[in-house]
């Protein structure tokens, strides 16, 4: 099984699972400076388009993405050849941070400008109302807060409550401008969409249900599960789903490209 793995899949899966492991093992949080920061953030980096790629925040997101990569990658690169596979994997990667990264940018600016305007009239609803759809904190899972909440509601005109709701928005809003984002998922989102547009016919067997399924409409149903998820997005929710969709965004204009300059090959 594992002799189909292809040279730059393996060394993609060496970089990081090893880059995982070893920070582990040696307790070393390079999350901290290689991971991609909110634009808005004194810590955000250029480089960090590239270097958030190759870390994970958790086993599972590091097994999940790396499974992909393991299942559909060794085939786009034999079609392609290895350097036209990496450029693909990079380029989606990097694509991805970057128009997250604005969507990201957009967000906080809308959660700064909710906050001045609480500022204004503040109010228990409008203050549960914030946390609850612009920071996307699931109230009712946070006994404190909502503890709070519920006191605030019983008296919304005490200057101590309200103080307290705009410290709580300003800790919040700190937390959303240096917000990290790691992972390989718009790299794999990207291989997952050209192999659905290459391959489209062929059929994948799913673990869960067990069930055949063709690669085009595998890929079509993914997308507008995270585009779903993205749109309708649930409270404590913290999965970046617009970076997977950009991952998906950008592989199609890449692939667009490359079909319409059939004279160039790597």
């Amino acid at each position: 099984m594992f002799g189909r793995v292809t040279p730059i899949v393996r060394n993609l899966l060496i970089a990081n699972i090893g880059l995982y492991f070893i920070s582990s093992f040696l307790n070393l949080n390079i999350n901290e400076f290689l991971s991609l920061r909110n634009l808005h953030s004194e810590h955000f980096l250029p480089f960090q388009f590239f270097t958030y790629m190759f870390l994970h925040g958790s086993t599972w997101h590091l097994l999940s993405n790396m499974f992909g990569l393991f299942i559909f990658g060794p085939l786009l690169e034999q079609f392609w050849g290895p350097k036209r596979f990496l450029i693909f994997y990079l380029v989606t990667g990097m694509g991805a941070g970057i128009l997250y990264s604005g969507i990201n940018y957009l967000e906080t600016n809308s959660f700064e400008r909710a906050v001045e305007k609480y500022y204004e009239q503040p109010s228990p609803a409008e203050f549960k109302y914030i946390l609850d759809k612009k920071a996307n904190i699931d109230v009712e899972r946070n006994p404190q807060l909502n503890n709070f909440i519920y006191d605030y509601s019983d008296h919304p005109d005490e200057p101590a409550y309200i103080n307290q709701s705009k410290q709580t928005l300003q800790e919040v809003l700190y937390l959303k401008s240096n917000s990290q984002m790691v992972g390989a998922s718009g790299a794999i989102f990207g291989i997952l969409l050209a192999f659905g547009m290459l391959f489209p016919n062929t059929t994948l067997m799913l673990l869960f249900p067990p069930i055949p399924i063709k690669a085009k409409y595998f890929v079509a149903i993914y997308g507008f599960i995270e585009l779903f998820a993205g749109i309708q997005r649930a409270s404590g929710d913290n999965v970046a789903h617009f970076a997977h969709l950009s991952g998906m965004l950008v592989a199609f204009i890449l692939l667009k490209i490359w079909q319409n300059d059939r004279k160039k090959f790597f």
